[in-house]
């Protein structure tokens, strides 16, 4: 049996790319934040569980937010310490102090902060200004690493704003440099409403690396206009090995307009292998949990991959 029968496409490298790259799974804490339907901590567990299966080294766990504002991620606490005993990384989300103090007491060994690059959607998602948010997010960074704590650093909206339109480079290089000052190991770059294109996401990271190494920096494309793995392929090409994505194409953002579409991980880890780069992921074993994740929101899945490779096994 081939490989493409098999589910996979015949590799095929091309030199100047990463040999290997890391996958941060998204789909229990940013892939759930933004479905309608609630989904219970035991099936979040669950979800935890089957990824972990796959050879995915980093699963989001859950987001220590007030569930009023996401409710998706109620029960952040009963989730984390339900994997305690589950083999890979489990980061969470924290949006100030009092949520690191939650995480802590959840057994958190890792965490992620969330920043906007504009004005407008500070205000959207964290209900505040940029000045307030960057000192909160500068409190819980200082406070995780002064615990020993590895920290990861989200930035919203690096490509486009709904409100504000393009966004300026030197924006998003002031702000990634002051994370990274404040002890934020690795930054991740949000195309929160997917606007970006290949061009836009070279000149970015053209701008970032000179202050900031590669290897500290991941993209997290959005799908909304069909650019994320285009976009992902750029990234390749400018020396990025870490990408984040959601199984089954799941979630987006609830507080951005037209934020739908999370690439999706079995499309990710698809062209990742035909172009002969090393993901550690099981690609049949995560369109099993794909359907599973589509069966228990009840909801068509978004893969490309996954709906093709089902959809022939059907026929």
């Amino acid at each position: 049996m081939s490989a493409l029968e098999l589910g996979l496409p015949a590799p095929m490298p091309e030199l100047g790319l990463p040999e290997r790259v890391t996958i941060w799974e998204m789909s229990p804490r940013d892939g759930l934040q933004s479905e309608k339907n609630l989904i219970s901590p035991a099936t979040k567990i669950e979800l935890i569980q089957r990824l972990a299966t796959t050879g995915l080294p980093v699963v989001e766990a859950g987001s220590f937010v007030r569930p009023d504002r996401v409710p998706q991620m109620a029960g952040s606490e009963d989730v984390l310490r339900g994997v305690a005993d589950v083999q890979v990384r489990k980061p969470v989300l924290v949006p100030n102090l009092k949520g690191l103090e939650r995480a802590v007491d959840a057994g958190a060994a890792e965490i992620a902060v969330f920043l906007s690059v504009t004005e407008s959607f500070a205000n959207a998602n964290l209900s505040t200004d940029r000045a307030t948010s960057e000192a909160r997010a500068k409190e819980v960074v200082t406070a995780a690493r002064a615990a020993g704590m590895p920290v990861r650093g989200y930035l919203s909206m690096v490509f486009g704003d709904p409100w504000e339109g393009p966004v300026a480079i030197d924006e998003v290089v002031g702000l990634a440099t002051r994370m990274r000052e404040w002890g934020v190991g690795e930054i991740s770059l949000g195309d929160t409403i997917g606007v970006a294109t290949p061009g836009l996401v070279k000149a970015t990271l053209d701008a970032l690396t000179p202050e900031i190494p590669v290897a500290e920096l991941g993209l997290h494309m959005h799908d909304t206009y069909g650019q994320a793995l285009a976009n992902v392929y750029a990234g390749l090409q400018s020396g990025v090995s870490i990408f984040d994505a959601s199984t089954a194409g799941v979630g987006g953002c609830p507080f951005a307009k037209s934020a739908t579409g999370n690439l999706a991980t079995e499309d990710l880890v698809w062209m990742l292998t035909g172009l002969g780069i090393g993901t550690g992921v099981d690609l049949r074993a995560l369109l099993d949990i794909s359907q599973w994740l589509g069966a228990a929101l009840d909801r068509p899945i978004t893969s490309r991959v996954a709906t093709a490779l089902v959809g022939k096994e059907t026929q």
